[in-house]
């Protein structure tokens, strides 16, 4: 499994779950680096290997190549492993060919308005992983690469091409199992803001909040905690410092 982020992790998880032996190589210092906090990504890390699974981090692919068949996977640290299977969670860059070429506002997807609508115009809408849009809890924009954005904002650009004229103001929320982990999580999961983590169990079960420079809730990570990603998103909308209010004893 090359990559240790979201999609690398669940379906290392689902193999080795299912009976396989599972190598992961990533570049990052542990599993899902570019979204847990660093003790929380090292935990999931060790978490793994007493799972069976392999973990080669800090290192990169150079090179794969067949021999009958079998595929031999090189990396950068010069280890090497043999496979029978290879598959690939590296993340995505949005196709915006077609909208560069139409002359349409492009960074690092299609903008939209907050009416799905591309560069203000009537007559162009864009949804789903290709569309940047405004995120108004967070006083930015984002591109989201999730199921929950994808059904909600296509459904929004459906209607508004359809003649309607709502506004999204959805706050996208992923969702994941990690062996007997699991979480929820919405808003901006960034490790270089600064976190708070409130636990029931050490790793185990508690909420993590990612905080503004102002200590405002960016994010909210609902690790082994269900039933409260509509509260998280209400403490994102409020826009207030952190107190002492809490996510977790409410969960399921």
């Amino acid at each position: 499994m090359i990559g240790g982020g979201f999609i690398g992790s669940e379906i290392a998880a689902a193999l080795a779950t299912n009976g396989w032996p599972v190598t992961m190589i990533f570049p990052e210092p542990g599993i899902g680096a570019r979204i847990f906090p660093a003790d929380l990504s090292a935990f999931v890390t060790d978490y793994y290997r007493g799972k069976g699974v392999e973990v080669l981090a800090d290192t990169s692919v150079t090179g794969i190549e067949r021999t009958g068949g079998l595929a031999r996977v090189s990396a950068k640290d010069g280890r090497a492993r043999e496979a029978d299977v290879i598959l690939a969670g590296l993340g995505v860059e949005p196709r915006t060919e077609l909208a560069v070429a139409a002359g349409l506002p492009v960074e690092d997807g299609i903008l939209v308005d907050d009416r799905g609508r591309v560069g203000g115009r009537q007559d162009v809408f864009a949804a789903g992983d290709v569309a940047r849009f405004p995120a108004a809890a967070l006083h930015n924009t984002m591109r989201v690469e999730h199921e929950d954005h994808a059904t909600s904002h296509g459904r929004l650009a459906g209607i508004n091409m359809a003649g309607a004229d709502e506004s999204y103001d959805h706050l996208p929320f992923f969702y994941s199992d990690l062996f007997d982990l699991g979480y929820e999580a919405v808003g901006e999961l960034d490790p270089r803001h600064e976190t708070v983590a409130e636990w029931d169990e050490p790793n185990r079960k508690g909420v993590v909040y990612y905080l503004d420079p102002q200590r405002h809730p960016r994010g909210v990570l609902l690790w082994n905690v269900f039933g409260c990603v509509d509260r998280a998103r209400d403490l994102i909308r409020a826009d207030q410092s952190l107190d002492a209010r809490t996510l977790s004893e409410t969960g399921e």
